[in-house]
């Protein structure tokens, strides 16, 4: 576990590896010689070095001190280094294409070295005669390896498809790397989702969710019971390690209590598996949206009659409910200069065209007026009855009206009034936003609604407090806005205007959210 001491030097902070330095002695030396701390150097950074010594471990600001012994580094020539490691699909698409938008943008010359199957780098330099400024190292593997390799201060930083789990987490504390659930250590750098796909020439067009977790369990086995041909269903997944894979597993199959069937074929490469569900008439595979290549995605539907699309608005606003973030994990250490320049660039308008540009869903806001809802106002008339008045829907349609709904949205934790993963990453874009005065001038509002479980008045209620927690929430985020800026308001409408059907527990998640409206 890393100890944050006082020390003689006058900068102690949190700080990353640089990169696979061999750890050596040193000594430090603070400028007056008046103090002296000796140890094995885990790290530098071009700015500041970590030791671990009989103290505990140490960050150490460099130029406050010398440095000596066999361990200390070239200062001239130090070379930024930051070692990334985790799932494939955004190692081999979307975080080339960062990292060369990120050169592009800072006028760097980006070169991407082949190492072999599994490894490669990029080599950042000004020009083609510069020495190499910074070292982005990539492993191409699974989500599963990618937290392995943080634990083994073998990367910097873990691509993700799926939530840091609760044992990965206890070991990154018990290892001094913080906690990585919290905002500042995970960060949703692109939006995907899962979709259930298809060969096209497969004449089934529509799953529920709840047929497809049975799918996916072995309980439903032939075509026939889908709508489809009487044929066997062959199931193909991606790798078992796999934050796609293992994101099905924790959001379609343990909420009804189901375990994968065995019968599953298994691929190392989503990009594979996709191809295989395609050239198989009678197959069905969980792949990424970004990822379908030749194979057909299928909509998901209800017993009640509403049908779910993976387009990006719908995974935007997280009105898909098989959404899926993909998170990068920071532990709690320095990461070199150019790195968290990087990171950085990550929240930029630019980063978000090039995250659009390589077939993913950006994050930046986008404004969807009522005119285009056609389908969501449909669905909340004919859901209407005892518990959701004509009233209440004219009180609904006249305070919207006027507004248009932000593509930013808030879901919960299942049974818990905390934001899910992607909603706490919305809270911090969207307090960004309001510090920036991107919406100076005008009318938010935070709006609730709720699933149908219950009476609609206590269903309202609920729906009214998660919007206040919500508004709340991005308030304490966003310090540095002036709120004489704009008008923040909240209202809720309970189950008055359902996403999707609230016979299973995913789509009574769908239901259960905190919309944002401007004016």
């Amino acid at each position: 576990m890393a100890f944050y001491r006082a020390a003689a030097f006058a900068a102690l902070f949190l700080f990353s590896c640089a990169g696979w330095l061999r750890a050596q002695d040193v000594t430090l030396t603070s400028r007056d010689g008046a103090v002296e701390v000796s140890g094995t150097l885990l790290g530098y950074d071009g700015e500041f070095y970590r030791v671990d010594t009989r103290f505990g471990e140490l960050t150490v600001d460099g130029s406050g001190v010398s440095c000596d012994g066999p361990g200390c580094p070239n200062l001239s020539d130090f070379v930024a280094e930051v070692a990334f490691s985790g799932s494939s699909t955004m190692a081999e698409r979307l975080l080339p294409a960062l990292v060369e938008g990120f050169a592009l943008s800072n006028g760097y010359r980006a070169e991407r070295v082949v190492l072999d199957a599994d490894h490669f780098e990029y080599r950042l330099s000004a020009d083609a005669a510069a020495s190499t400024h910074a070292v982005f190292r990539f492993r191409v593997t699974t989500t599963d390896e990618g937290f392995a390799d943080l634990l083994a201060n073998e990367a910097d930083v873990v691509m993700a498809l799926r939530e840091v789990r609760p044992a990965e987490q206890e070991r990154a504390q018990e290892a001094g790397m913080g906690n990585l659930a919290d905002i500042p250590r995970s960060r949703v750098v692109a939006l995907d989702a899962m979709v259930p796909v298809v060969a096209p020439e497969n004449p089934v067009r529509q799953i529920s969710t709840p047929d497809l977790a049975r799918v996916l369990a072995g309980e439903i086995t032939n075509w026939a019971d889908l709508g489809g041909p009487d044929a066997p269903i062959g199931l193909h997944l991606p790798d078992p390690g796999s934050g796609l894979a293992q994101a099905a597993e924790d959001y379609l199959l343990r909420p009804g209590g189901l375990d994968l069937s065995p019968e599953v074929i298994r691929h190392r490469l989503s990009g594979d598996m996709v191809q295989a569900v395609a050239a198989d008439p009678f197959a069905i595979g969980l792949a990424s949206y970004a990822e379908t290549g030749g194979a057909r995605m299928l909509t998901l539907s209800g017993g009640c009659g509403f049908r779910l699309s993976a387009n990006r608005r719908s995974i935007k606003t997280e009105d898909y409910p098989l959404t899926a973030p993909m998170f990068l994990y920071l532990p709690a250490r320095r990461l070199p200069k150019a790195g968290r320049e990087f990171l950085a660039f990550l929240r930029s308008p630019t980063a978000q065209i090039v995250i659009r540009r390589a077939g993913f869903v950006d994050q930046a806001p986008e404004e969807v007026g009522v005119d285009v809802q056609g389908e969501r106002f449909a669905n909340a008339i004919l859901s209407a009855g005892p518990e959701v008045p004509l009233d209440e829907l004219k009180r609904m349609v006249r305070v919207l009206k006027p507004m248009a709904r932000l593509t930013v949205s808030f879901r919960f934790e299942p049974g818990s009034s905390r934001p899910d993963a992607q909603s706490r990453a919305n809270i911090a874009q969207l307090a960004s936003a309001l510090e920036s005065g991107d919406y100076d001038g005008r009318r938010l509002v935070f709006v609730g609604f709720s699933d149908g479980e219950g009476a609609a008045d206590s269903n309202r209620r609920i729906a009214l407090a998660r919007a206040e927690a919500v508004r709340n929430a991005v308030l304490e985020v966003a310090e540095a806005m002036d709120p004489e800026r704009l008008d923040l308001g909240v209202e809720a409408f309970g189950e008055a205007l359902p996403m999707a059907c609230d016979d299973s527990d995913w789509g009574r998640k769908a239901n259960r959210r905190v919309e944002v409206w401007v004016q």
